[in-house]
């Protein structure tokens, strides 16, 4: 969702910074391994941080007209992040696309495992009664490509000015619109 149908604003290496993870390391599996009190410490700073963002959330170029025809068409959509699912649901006000998504079709880091572990879009498949390679998973980082590869799904790179990962994606749009223009041709 952040960097794919909202404008990116996470600053990870600041993250990382404020709660002492090693630039190298992924947020989430650093907090993962830490003792479940300090576990529990950073996590409360990370979901706060985040909520903020949630909160000032901008459209990214062409979301909400493609999720609003995706919409109207009548396609299932869901969305998987490595966010809190409250604050997806923040979020998804915040740009008006808040009735776009079945509340249960919202997978956070606390419904499934964090991308791109396959296991919250395998879950979507099942509660859709849809084989994984009739689902496409849209992303803006590789952890998005690497997860629906892995389910099976096709895959779009959006919203970064090249495709530094053609090996994983079945399609590549500079941003929302462009990929709205391939949907509909």
């Amino acid at each position: 969702m952040d960097g794919t149908l909202t404008i990116a604003v996470h600053d990870f290496a600041a993250i990382r910074e404020a709660l002492d993870i090693p630039p190298e390391d992924d947020i989430l599996h650093h907090l993962a391994a830490l003792p479940e009190v300090e576990a529990a410490a950073k996590h409360a700073w990370l979901l706060e941080h985040e909520r903020e963002l949630a909160l000032n959330a901008q459209p990214a170029d062409g979301a909400i007209e493609l999720v609003r025809e995706l919409h109207q068409r009548g396609c299932q959509l869901g969305i998987l992040t490595r966010n809190a699912h409250e604050l997806a649901l923040l979020t998804l006000e915040a740009i008006g696309l808040g009735d776009c998504f079945a509340t249960d079709d919202i997978l956070g880091r606390g419904e499934a495992p964090p991308k791109p572990h396959p296991g919250g879009l395998l879950h979507l498949a099942g509660r859709w009664r849809a084989p994984p390679r009739e689902l496409v998973m849209v992303g803006d980082y590789r952890f998005d490509l690497d997860c629906g590869r892995a389910a099976g799904a096709a895959t779009v790179l959006v919203n970064l000015p090249e495709n530094p990962w053609p090996e994983l994606a079945d399609w590549f749009a500079r941003d929302c619109g462009e990929l709205l223009e391939m949907v509909r041709s």
